[in-house]
């Protein structure tokens, strides 16, 4: 199992990314994409931040607690929003339909997140 520590660094750099990918979007990408892709581009840095900070706490979790479940569900909620994130700005800027197929296994993999973290939190006293 990946170390608590480990997932804290990630989800650290996830937020930097976050931010940075927010900022190109906005500055650099809105005189070149139509609305659509700019709305794509901002769906993927909201569900990237978002899932960046559950595993900020998920993983914090797991390392005070010791909770296997909490390590588990921040490694979702990192898993799947690089996967749901990562698909939709490649959509974004032009790439194949097609791959629009893979990003709902990002989707399903933050939502397992969740329920992971909500089984984690309900099973320890």
């Amino acid at each position: 199992m990946i170390a608590a520590r480990t997932l804290l660094v990630a989800a650290a750099i996830g937020g930097a990314l976050a931010v940075g990918l927010g900022a190109f979007g906005a500055h650099a990408l809105r005189d070149s994409l139509d609305a659509s892709a700019l709305a794509l581009w901002r769906t993927a840095v909201d569900y990237l931040f978002w899932h960046v900070l559950a595993a900020l706490f998920a993983a914090r979790l797991a390392q005070a607690t010791g909770t296997r479940g909490a390590a588990i569900a921040a490694l979702l909620f990192l898993g799947g929003a690089a996967v749901f994130s990562s698909t939709l700005f490649a959509l974004a800027l032009g790439a194949p339909r097609l791959l629009g197929a893979v990003t709902p296994l990002g989707g399903a993999a933050m939502i397992a997140g969740w329920l992971t973290l909500a089984w984690s939190l309900a099973k320890k006293p």
